[in-house]
């Protein structure tokens, strides 16, 4: 893919903010912001019809998977979302900073602690906008029961870094992808959902273009007692295969579990799982010493 395609969706972005602020025809905006060690966004959705956001107070988890995948075909919500990965730039600043202190964190020949730390993340931001529907889970006058929302549309990511073992190469990229996802947030619970499909292209010869699928689900109990572990645990999934002979590039496999504590809402998290890349995902300068690799992940976190 040639061009700055991050240069070109900033100049997309700022656009349709300038838009957004000084056009008639954009009926309402809000603003959002997530906070999180691995994952820090901020958000300015617009609503693009007049029609207020649907809200569903008494759903199953299966039923709102059902209203978001037979929703209307006609957007209603354009999102702009600008997100820093913390942790995952850390490890590359510590790395290239620290060359002793991240040498001594070494556990094997293979698994480095900092590396451990900070895998599966393979850019320090990145600009998104996304086009589709929404549904709502949080009422207009916010109460206990219930907040959070879903989606279902398309997204159009784009960055001009990459990750490789801590290191940060210059790759301007463009991702494109088909999903549905949501936040679920009750009294006693939280749930999470992720189920996509796209395709992700680089400008840097030697990183691989691929296709890929993901899926990701996640449930904290927060009244648990913890005897049974699916209460408060989660699973994440992505398969990336080449986009040139459909050939397996990257499997990316994380379990994660909760540890609530009674009465309080900040909730301990550790993830666990592996980064298994095969020969394919690099070449030239950047291709791995060996034809595959396996990457430890720990990924300690808090919830709330």
């Amino acid at each position: 893919m040639k061009g700055n395609s991050f240069l070109f969706l900033v100049v997309i972005f700022l656009s349709m903010m300038v838009f957004c602020f000084g056009s008639v025809h954009c009926l309402t905006t809000e603003f959002e912001y997530q906070l999180d060690a691995y994952y820090t966004a901020a958000d300015l959705y617009v609503h693009l019809t007049p029609q207020a956001v649907p809200f569903y107070k008494d759903k199953t988890e299966w039923e709102i998977y059902q209203e978001l995948f037979l929703s209307s075909p006609i957007p209603r919500i354009l999102l702009l979302e600008a997100s820093v990965n913390p942790l995952p730039i850390l490890g590359a600043y510590t790395k290239k900073q620290a060359p002793h202190f991240y040498n001594q964190a070494d556990l094997s020949d293979s698994t480095n602690l900092v590396q451990a730390l900070t895998a599966g993340f393979e850019e320090p931001w990145a600009v998104s906008l996304f086009l589709g529907n929404m549904i709502n889970f949080k009422p207009v006058k916010k109460i206990q029961y219930g907040e959070g929302r879903g989606y279902m549309g398309y997204l159009l990511s784009a960055g001009n870094f990459h990750i490789r073992n801590n290191d940060i190469i210059r790759d301007d990229w463009v991702e494109g992808e088909w999903k549905v996802k949501g936040d679920w947030i009750r009294q006693d619970t939280k749930l999470r959902w992720s189920f996509r499909v796209g395709a992700k292209w680089h400008t840097h010869q030697g990183i691989r273009d691929v296709f890929y699928l993901g899926a990701r689900r996640s449930r904290t109990d927060f009244t648990s007692n913890g005897r049974h572990w699916l209460d408060n645990s989660g699973i994440m999934y992505k398969f990336d295969f080449s986009q040139s002979r459909f050939q397996p590039v990257q499997h990316h496999l994380v379990f994660d579990k909760k540890f609530p504590q009674k009465g309080k809402r900040l909730v301990p998290a550790m993830a666990v799982g592996i980064l298994w890349r095969t020969g394919k995902k690099y070449s030239g300068a950047l291709k791995l010493p060996d034809q595959k690799e396996f990457q430890l992940i720990l990924q300690p976190n808090i919830e709330w």
